[in-house]
């Protein structure tokens, strides 16, 4: 099993979609690459992030990356649908170069006159938002969602579940 932090905008959406990929074992909403150690009034330069623990075997960081171009404007800085602030900027963050390597690859691949906003880089710090927001739209599906839901359960994991 392997780990990274993908951040795509607002928590409940992104993290509904990445729990139905293949190859993703768990999710964990929370924040990463602020800087502070804790989530204390203002979130300090934090991403909402989801941690994303998945097998290496099933799921590749292309793939992720791919995934995660499906419901991201790559191109919109601090925006993603009505959601505006540096918190819901999106991007990649991991604790292993490699990851790093292969994310970057993915966006040069793709990457032509336009600068792509979605960030790679290394993780600095994650800390796990509270049990209320963890799988937020599998206990209250009618809470808001930038994603449509037909996009937000394009894919059914049922493999790891």
């Amino acid at each position: 099993m392997e780990t990274v932090y993908l951040a795509g905008g607002c928590l409940y959406g992104v993290e509904a979609f990445i729990r139905t990929l293949p190859g993703v074992i768990d999710t964990t909403s929370g924040r990463a690459n602020g800087i502070t150690n804790t989530l204390e009034g203002e979130y300090d330069g934090y991403v909402e992030a989801v941690k994303t623990e998945f097998d290496p075997d099933k799921v590749s960081i292309t793939d992720l990356m791919g995934y995660l171009f499906e419901i991201i404007d790559p191109y919109s800085i601090h925006q993603q649908g009505q959601d505006i602030g540096l918190k819901y900027r999106t991007g990649l963050y991991s604790e292993n170069p490699e990851h790093l390597k292969e994310a970057q690859a993915f966006i040069d691949a793709i990457e032509d006159h336009h600068l792509i906003a979605t960030e790679v880089l290394p993780l600095t710090n994650y800390v796990k938002s509270a049990e209320m927001h963890q799988n937020r739209l599998e206990h209250h599906p009618d809470d808001y969602c930038h994603l449509p839901k037909s996009l937000v359960y394009k894919y059914k994991n049922t493999e790891n579940k």
